[in-house]
């Protein structure tokens, strides 16, 4: 019994075992914010949900996912259409890499690939100094001499640092990235700090189209893991971006197997990426979360 007599109810558990897990993935009971934090302001991320975006035989709609995108960046940037938030963002004299990823089961969707590069041209961006890569950005012209970096990439989890997120996105920036595994990853943050990448990215977009929760071993993926949960998560905050997809994930975890499942291993770097490195804020009150859209099943 609760207080006052009242009962603990199963959906009682699993939101109060959520929370608590969630926490501890965060460290938020754990650590506080370092002075060099970003906490002194609430980061503002655009969740925007839209079950059309998939078609009946789960194929993605590029009019929809490119509405979309322009309904987030104009929410986060809070303008009057989606081409003037991207001249917030970049402009003619600029020269764009777009960090995507072609993780071979789950990789940054085309459409939205393409939806990125029509608002950098409307924005006044040249064609030939937009490059959209992944693997090869330490042999990319475009991306040598780029001035903007725009992250985008699909949430999953990894076996290595828990999540595959827009923080380790940016492992392909180092030649020898197995040296930011140790200790689940959680030294990922320092790449963000490198003279090629600091200070250069515009804009974050968390891939939650068809996310995956669960996952084992390496390169681990079953579609049984994955569900179509319609949606974006955008940014100028990595941290709060990555944060905000990971509670999702978490809840997801826990309502699809009926238990607290953590996220394993817990992926520390997001915390880390905050407290350590000062990127952005992990912490849910720091976060204003702005949703947008397809609201059922939000599970945050």
């Amino acid at each position: 019994m609760g207080e006052k007599g009242r009962v603990i109810t199963r959906r009682d558990f699993m939101r109060t075992s959520s929370f608590m897990a969630v926490g501890g993935l965060m460290g938020l009971p754990l650590l506080g914010h370092s002075p060099g934090s970003a906490a002194e302001k609430k980061s503002k991320v655009a969740l925007v949900r839209d079950k059309k975006v998939l078609d009946s035989h789960g194929h993605l709609r590029g009019d929809v996912l490119q509405d979309m995108l322009d309904r987030a960046v104009t929410s986060v940037f809070k303008t009057p259409d989606a081409v003037t938030a991207w001249r917030q963002l970049v402009g003619p004299g600029d020269i764009v890499g777009v960090k995507s990823n072609v993780w071979y089961y789950l990789s940054t969707p085309k459409p939205l690939e393409t939806a990125i590069l029509n608002r950098l041209l409307d924005a006044g961006v040249r064609e030939e100094n937009i490059s959209i890569d992944d693997r090869g950005i330490l042999r990319d012209p475009v991306f040598e001499q780029s001035t903007a970096l725009i992250n985008v990439r699909p949430m999953r989890t990894h076996n290595w640092s828990g999540l595959g997120t827009l923080i380790k996105n940016y492992i392909m920036f180092v030649p020898k990235p197995w040296r930011y595994h140790g200790n689940g990853c959680e030294n990922l943050g320092a790449i963000w700090k490198l003279p090629h990448v600091k200070d250069r990215t515009r804009l974050n977009i968390l891939v939650m189209l068809t996310p995956l929760f669960h996952g084992m071993g390496p390169h681990h993926f079953n579609r049984r893991y994955t569900w179509p949960y319609c949606g974006l998560i955008v940014s100028t905050d990595p941290v709060a971006a990555d944060a905000t997809g990971a509670r999702i994930i978490q809840a997801k975890r826990n309502a699809f197997f009926g238990t607290l499942k953590p996220i394993s291993p817990p992926p520390r770097h997001i915390e880390v990426a905050d407290t350590r490195f000062g990127l952005g804020n992990s912490r849910k009150e720091f976060i204003r979360l702005i949703r947008l859209g397809w609201g059922e099943g939000i599970l945050i």
